[in-house]
């Protein structure tokens, strides 16, 4: 005979483990919930990066850097190219400075617009700085500055369009091998 103060594990109702899971997932839906509340409300222990957005006043060189890393989504670019991007963008159109000061005010005021989608939301309030801002990031990614016939390249190695292969793949600079090496069956190893 069985003691009925004795239960093995196989003996437990499942009614019980099945209002055991269904507790735990509300509690845990729950918490994600009060997480987005928090994260949307600014609570001290939930910091949002963009709300911590501070550029240089003005339209300078060191706005530019400040508003680059906050399109770029990085933390440090590289200073001569910083240099190299910002005066050709300046001497390529004279509201440059202007757009940039006027850009950090915007990102400012709007810290919750996440970077990736800048150039939508300002379409609809300001055209010219959407397409400030698209001529940012071309200079960045691209290393291209202005429009043909009159194209700057400014970066080629440096562009930030090789970093999400550059542990894969060489940038291809160069030809590595003769013409058309590529159509030749590979030499067995």
């Amino acid at each position: 005979m069985t003691d009925a103060r004795i239960r093995r594990p196989h003996d437990v109702p499942r009614v019980k483990l099945a209002s055991t899971r269904r507790e735990f997932l509300m509690d845990a839906c729950a918490s994600a919930a009060a997480l987005a509340f928090s994260a949307t409300i600014g609570l001290p222990w939930v910091s949002r990066r963009a709300w911590a957005f501070t550029p240089p006043a003005g339209g300078g060189l060191d706005a530019f850097t400040a508003l680059s890393q906050q399109l770029t989504g990085r933390a440090k670019l590289d200073a001569s190219l910083a240099s190299r991007i910002y005066d050709a963008l300046s001497k390529a159109d004279s509201a440059f400075v202007a757009d940039v000061a006027a850009l950090n005010t915007w990102l400012k005021t709007h810290g919750g617009v996440p970077s990736d989608t800048v150039t939508a939301a300002l379409a609809s309030e300001d055209a010219r700085l959407s397409k400030t801002v698209g001529h940012i990031m071309r200079a960045w990614y691209l290393g291209l500055v202005g429009q043909l016939p009159t194209v700057q390249v400014l970066a080629y190695e440096h562009a930030l369009m090789f970093d999400p292969v550059n542990d894969v793949l060489t940038i291809p600079s160069y030809c590595r091998d003769v013409p058309f090496y590529w159509t030749q069956k590979p030499v067995a190893v």
